[in-house]
């Protein structure tokens, strides 16, 4: 989700085009994989669920924020809610995760802000 509307972005406005004045969208439910791909300046990812691997991969700008609904059963610091290899490659950008992430996390990152929950193993790798 949100790959073609920030290429459209990115070669409109430049990556970080609309970052004065986000688009902002809502989700709820289980997101596949690259949930807030690439994501540019300008875009706004807000997900009330889970999302699988490559979370924010390559992100450039924006901000991505997933939470567990309310009412779940499990308690979020225990737990995954964005899998494997998320933020790969980022360069910019902002990931909030109210839950742990999978292995890899953050590998490459060279400019995004993140908070989590906890992670699995060799995350933070080749950062620079």
């Amino acid at each position: 989700v949100g790959a073609s509307l920030s290429g459209y972005i990115a070669q409109t406005h430049g990556d970080q085009g609309l970052a004065g004045d986000p688009i902002v969208a809502h989700f709820s439910g289980t997101a596949g994989q690259s949930f807030g791909v690439w994501n540019a300046g300008g875009v706004e990812l807000h997900l009330t669920g889970d999302a699988n691997d490559y979370v924010g991969k390559g992100m450039a700008g924006g901000l991505l924020a997933i939470r567990p609904p309310v009412g779940s059963a499990f308690r979020s610091h225990e737990a995954s809610i964005i899998g494997n290899t998320c933020l790969y490659g980022a360069t910019g950008g902002r990931l909030y995760a109210a839950g742990r992430a999978g292995e890899r996390f953050a590998v490459r990152n060279s400019g995004a802000i993140t908070v989590v929950e906890g992670i699995g193993d060799n995350g933070c790798e080749y950062m620079t």
